[in-house]
């Protein structure tokens, strides 16, 4: 248990019969009139919906006690993957609702943060971007220049994103892992 007092980012608190909600944004509020209160800004562990929701100051919240361990993706196992923990070397089996869209950027040996609560697996966290290689992408045209258009290109996990006309197959670029965006090249 905790007050609202001590509310974090990064939090998760269990609230409305058992469901687990992160703290994203808050913020202590004391107007001049009445008594002070907590706004906060909490997204849903399993759904990611992002609710407001108001608390007064001071009032006790339960918190949920996520344990975040640093893995190493070793394989796909049917639609399953497995994550081995690179302290204890245990191996977990994660299945694909709780990957997401980590999926799209996961290749065996990748570092990834698993979230668990009471043993199960809730959410995968990846870097903000990672580094892979272009499989396949339409050659560019004679004329193409770095400004202008873009082409779909797909990465060596399967995933197809948009790239500038200028990349070329088995060039290495860095991808944002929450947009899916081309960030650029990287020079090896």
């Amino acid at each position: 248990m905790a007050t609202t007092n001590d509310l974090k980012n990064g939090l998760v608190l269990k609230l409305d019969s058992g469901q687990l909600w992160t703290v994203v944004e808050f913020q202590h509020v004391k107007p001049g009139k009445g008594p002070a209160f907590v706004r906060t800004k909490l997204k849903h562990v399993l759904s990611g919906k992002v609710v407001d929701k108001t608390f007064n100051a001071g009032v006790k919240v339960e918190t949920a006690n996520v344990d975040k361990r640093g893995m190493q993706f070793s394989y796909k196992d049917g639609a399953d993957f497995v994550f081995m923990d690179t302290e204890t070397y245990d191996q977990i089996t994660v299945s694909p609702e709780v990957v997401g869209d980590a999926a799209n950027y996961l290749l065996e040996g990748f570092e990834a943060v698993v979230a668990m609560y009471e043993g199960a697996p809730l959410y995968i966290e990846l870097p903000a971007s990672v580094e892979l290689v272009i499989e396949y992408t339409e050659p560019g045209v004679q004329g193409d220049r770095s400004t202008g258009g873009s082409k779909p290109a797909r990465l060596e996990t399967g995933y197809e994103i948009g790239v500038p006309l200028f990349i070329t197959t088995g060039e290495k670029v860095k991808v944002d892992t929450r947009t899916g965006d081309y960030l650029g090249r990287v020079n090896s």
